[in-house]
Formats: C-alpha cells, sequence, structure tokens
C-alpha cells in the first residue's frame, strides 16, 4: 500500500482530496501547522475507514517538514502522490506597491522553497517505487499576476515555473508532475470548484497522467 501525502491538510478541500485518495486504498498523510485540525480530520476519515496520520509541520521551517514526510513514509508506507496546497497566508496579500523586498520573504520560502524541500524529501521513495505523482494546486494568480496580491502573485510564478520544470525533468522516471489552477474561491456550492469536485479533477490528473497545466475553469478575462 503506498501513502497519499497532504501540504495544506485542512476541513475543505484537504479533506475531500483526502476522502477521494484514500477511497482509491492509499493510506493518507495529513500534514499542516495545527494538530488539532490533523485530529479532527484524521477522526472523519475513520468514519469513511481510510487508514490516516496527522503530521505537525509548517511549510515554513523546512526541517519540520522534511521529519513529517519522513515520518509518514516510515509509518505508513511510501508516498507515491504528494499534493501541495498549502494556503497563502494574509500577510503575503500586499498590493504591489506597497511590496518592499523584505515582504517577499515569506511568500518565497512558503511557495518555492516549501515545494523544492517537500519534492526532494519523497523522490528518493517514488524512484525506489518507480512511478509517482506530484499535484500542485494554485490560484489564478499563478498564471495572471494581480497586483493586489504581489506576494503570492511573485511566489506562485516561482512555483509554477519549478513544477514545469519538474514535470519536464520527471516524466521520463514515470513521475508525473502537474498543476491545478483554481479561479476564484473554493465553495461547496461551486460547480467547478467545489471541494468534491477538484478532489475527483485532482484524482484523475494522477490517474489520466495527461499534461502539465490543468483549470478547474476557464480564467476570467
Amino acid at each position: 500500500m503506498t501513502t497519499f501525502a497532504l501540504i495544506g491538510a485542512g476541513p475543505g478541500l484537504g479533506l475531500a482530496t483526502a476522502r477521494r485518495f484514500g477511497a482509491a486504498g492509499h493510506t493518507v498523510a495529513l500534514v499542516s501547522r495545527s494538530l488539532e485540525r490533523l485530529d479532527d480530520l484524521t477522526v472523519e476519515l475513520a468514519r469513511d475507514n481510510i487508514e490516516a496520520r496527522g503530521f505537525a509541520a509548517d511549510v515554513l521551517d523546512i526541517e519540520s517538514l522534511n521529519t513529517a514526510l519522513y515520518a509518514a513514509a516510515t509509518a505508513l508506507g511510501p508516498i507515491e502522490i504528494l499534493q501541495y496546497s498549502p494556503v497563502p497566508r494574509p500577510g503575503f496579500m500586499k498590493p504591489v506597491l506597497d511590496t518592499g523586498a523584505d515582504a517577499l520573504d515569506a511568500p518565497l520560502a512558503f511557495s518555492v522553497k516549501g515545494p523544492v524541500a517537500a519534492v526532494n524529501a519523497v523522490l528518493p521513495g517514488m524512484r525506489e517505487l518507480g512511478r509517482g505523482t506530484v499535484l500542485f494546486v494554485n490560484g489564478a494568480s499563478a498564471v495572471q499576476p494581480n497586483p493586489n496580491v504581489a506576494g503570492t502573485s511573485i511566489a506562485f510564478a516561482g512555483e509554477s515555473a519549478y513544477a514545469r520544470m519538474l514535470h519536464d525533468a520527471l516524466a521520463p522516471e514515470n513521475i508525473h508532475v502537474a498543476q491545478l489552477i483554481v479561479p476564484g474561491a473554493i465553495r461547496p456550492d461551486a460547480e467547478h470548484s467545489s471541494p468534491e469536485v477538484l478532489a475527483q479533477r485532482l484524482y484523475d490528473i494522477h490517474h489520466k497522467r495527461d499534461g502539465f497545466r490543468h483549470y478547474s475553469e476557464p480564467l476570467p478575462d
């Protein structure tokens, strides 16, 4: 049995994707800063007979992230699928003219250094398996820079570039890297962007392995 590791576990998209991949037979490793949230999510998944465990880590703390992913693979089995989808923090959302150089340190650590650390932590296990999937989930500012959220726009652009390079470099090793762009808010009543619809979309991307960038719905003009 292999493991689906979710960085950015929460009660919306995170819980829905954990359910979807757990229903497909994977054990689930939930990574989040909040131990209380992790306990609640594992209880929810246990009701669906999904084996899940929580591992506390902060993506801004590379050592804690590495430790969590190593512990997850040791406890639950090799990580075959990694989803990187933590929600950007409000402090990243400053207008471009209010964004100084120091204000970019945290967004870049969150959306560039975090993904690089996470991928390097799970890649040896995927190579040993001979397969793997890495899923990045981003908002529209990853491909359509928004001057009102400069930190996230800049950092998401870096994350997108890294993910695209990984897609090309790892394809010959049967490791599929893909990005799902979700314009707007994730809402339970959204036709194309509800947690359950997005979870199925992410599972389909993993299963079908077709292309790098996907959109939950067309970008607004």
